[in-house]
């Protein structure tokens, strides 16, 4: 069959296409990619709970044309709430943003054309609040995956100097997030003026590495929509942008090995690896008053 009705008590959709090859290189169709949302959803509607979500509509297979769309679409079940919120962008006029709070919601995303997943780091009802820090490090200038971890670790070196728990999460391209969950006391400008001085903490005390690896801290601000844990990415093997504890993340790791497959077991085996993230009561009063 090439396609398959999902339930939830009374609410119903259609997932379509089941047969269409989407990552010709590694076997997975489309079936296969809305098998492994479904095997992970707990974990990722948690991380996707509340926020307004931006959906990255692919129209065919991933490498393809595709659009970006804030507002929700006239087609969405009503059943999927939403979230308005003004943009500058529109001149203060609102932008209809869907919220993916279940599974069924999740699954209708990807059935709308989404594959990998987009979100604030704040939620609906205190939008000018993030509940994390993004600290989102890049190779360059034909930089490895093992320099990006060194850096992630340098990082971590630095956060728990300042008394801060951090993340790892591996990017799916080629990258690490290293995130700081904090309680929603403070506003995005104070948010990113600490990633900021972490940043340049690192490139003063690691300069020629820094030359390799670039630290992004612009998504730290209000309204940037950022990939979320568990998103499969639309490149080559599907790699996925995936959670981990500080002892998985290697020099030796092959982030390309996480696989929709693979993270699929691997929530299986320990669960949401992040679930901190989601219960973040960290203060940086102190460390910005120290900077």
């Amino acid at each position: 069959m090439n396609e398959r009705t999902v339930r939830r008590g009374r609410r119903a959709i259609r997932l379509t296409h089941l047969d269409r090859m989407m990552w010709p290189e590694s076997g997975i169709r489309r079936r296969d990619l809305f098998a492994y949302y479904e095997a992970v959803a707990d974990a990722a509607v948690a991380h996707l709970k509340n926020r307004p979500f931006t959906m990255k509509r692919h129209y065919t297979v991933p490498r393809g044309p595709f659009e970006w769309v804030k507002d929700a679409p006239a087609e969405m079940p009503e059943w999927i709430r939403t979230c308005p919120q003004p943009a500058r962008s529109r001149g203060g006029a609102l932008v209809n943003y869907p919220l993916v709070n279940d599974p069924l919601a999740l699954l209708w995303m990807i059935e709308f054309g989404c594959i990998d997943l987009h979100a604030w780091t704040a939620r609906c009802d205190r939008p000018d609040r993030p509940d994390h820090v993004i600290l989102d490090l890049d190779p360059r200038n034909g930089a490895a995956f093992r320099d990006v971890v060194v850096v992630a670790e340098l990082a971590r070196e630095a956060l728990d100097a300042l008394g801060l728990e951090s993340l790892p999460r591996t990017s799916g391209s080629g990258g690490v997030h290293v995130l700081v969950p904090v309680a929603r006391r403070h506003a995005y400008p104070q948010v990113r003026e600490f990633a900021r001085v972490i940043a340049s903490a690192l490139r003063r005390t690691s300069p020629k590495l820094l030359e390799r690896v670039n630290i992004d801290v612009k998504m730290n601000g209000h309204g940037q929509q950022f990939v979320v844990g568990y998103s499969v990415r639309p490149l080559p093997g599907a790699p996925v942008a995936t959670p981990l504890r500080w002892d998985e993340l290697t020099p030796d790791l092959d982030y390309r090995a996480l696989t929709p497959a693979a993270v699929a077991e691997h929530v299986a085996d320990l669960g949401d690896v992040h679930d901190s993230l989601l219960r973040g009561k960290q203060r940086l009063d102190r460390a910005l008053a120290s900077f």
